[in-house]
């Protein structure tokens, strides 16, 4: 559905016209038809210079753009306002105007194209039901919360029926709740109406509740892709894994850590017993099977969870757990051993 290939955006610096500011540098990638795809960065990764390349809002210095089977880097002006109308775009900061109602910022864009009264009524009222402000069609935008905002430009950008949705940050000024709801009505749009969703956000909570794939961006390239639960338990680049602290943290608490000194101390330093404290990150099935009792009962470990969380990613089981495990050192090397082998990442965790 959409093809970047070897994308270059290159301008000139605001604060100094002499200087080249490089956003992007030779991205390329693949979105499919139906897929809520991911981008993450932070802040000055080049994720918004992204997302408006999509649409030839930033046209790209070089490399080409493809959406729904269309060059779009090879289309005159008349020609790129005609297949825009096929990409949809959800802002941060809402961008209605105030002197219209939510029904007439939901028509403009119908308004703009030439269509009928009777048509963008048949059209815009069931967008309004879609995003849930069917009873709020004559409210002004200052009479309703931000994430009824964010509903309607929702519902505008759906109004000329498009094939792709563009989110740029859509959901960074709400609080977590509306946030919830917001990625909810996203995933509902996607599933119901079929619309491929390309979805820009600095939080990894984002991607880990609606993204099915994710590019995680940094100065300007994509540094990692691949599926979201992939992603979340295998993380190859320290960008990644530095974005996914917000969700998983790698590093324990030190109450944790002070916990489990005081488990060393009461157990005495003269056991001929190795213990290790280890952080175990289970994703898809082999999170529901036993392992840990499969452990007591292989290897005659004595294990004690001193940590842990799980949730889900994209409906698929994942968690981590940190667990105090002693035993004979030849054994727990061998609990390791089949951990890993059953598809569990383990990292042996100082606790000096």
């Amino acid at each position: 559905m959409i093809e970047l290939d070897q994308i270059h955006l290159r301008y000139a610096s605001a604060r100094n016209r002499a200087h080249e500011v490089h956003a992007l540098r030779g991205v390329s990638l693949h979105v499919a038809p139906g897929e809520v795809y991911g981008v993450i960065g932070r802040s000055g990764a080049g994720k918004s210079s992204l997302v408006r390349t999509i649409n030839l809002l930033n046209r790209p210095t070089s490399g080409t753009v493809t959406v729904n089977g269309v060059e779009l880097t090879a289309l005159g002006p008349e020609g790129l306002r005609e297949n825009r109308h096929h990409i949809g775009m959800i802002f941060q900061h809402f961008n209605l105007l105030s002197s219209r109602t939510v029904y007439d910022n939901v028509a403009l864009p119908l308004e703009l194209a030439g269509v009928s009264r009777t048509d963008i009524r048949a059209r815009v009222a069931p967008l309004l039901e879609l995003v849930g402000l069917g009873a709020l069609h004559d409210r002004y935008p200052a009479q309703i919360s931000g994430g009824q905002k964010q509903r309607v430009g929702i519902a505008r950008a759906l109004a000329n029926q498009p094939k792709v949705l563009l989110s740029d940050e859509a959901t960074s000024a709400l609080d977590p709740e509306t946030t919830r709801s917001i990625l909810a009505l996203l995933q509902q749009i996607n599933r119901e109406l079929g619309l491929t969703v390309v979805l820009i956000t600095h939080q990894m909570q984002v991607i880990k509740q609606v993204a099915h794939r994710v590019a995680v961006l940094d100065a300007g390239q994509v540094v990692e892709e691949g599926e979201t639960l992939s992603v979340f338990s295998q993380p190859a680049h320290e960008v990644t894994r530095s974005l996914l602290d917000d969700v998983t943290p790698r590093e324990l608490p030190p109450a944790v850590l002070e916990r489990v000194r005081a488990l060393l101390g009461a157990r005495g330093a003269g056991s001929p017993d190795a213990t290790s404290l280890l952080r175990l990150v289970f994703a898809g099935h082999g999170a529901d099977r036993p392992l840990l009792s499969d452990l007591v009962r292989r290897y005659g470990l004595d294990l004690n969870i001193v940590h842990g969380q799980v949730d889900e990613v994209q409906g698929h089981p994942f968690g981590t757990l940190a667990v105090l495990a002693r035993g004979a050192q030849e054994q727990l090397q061998a609990a390791i051993g089949h951990l890993r082998g059953a598809g569990v990442q383990v990292q042996e965790v100082s606790h000096a």
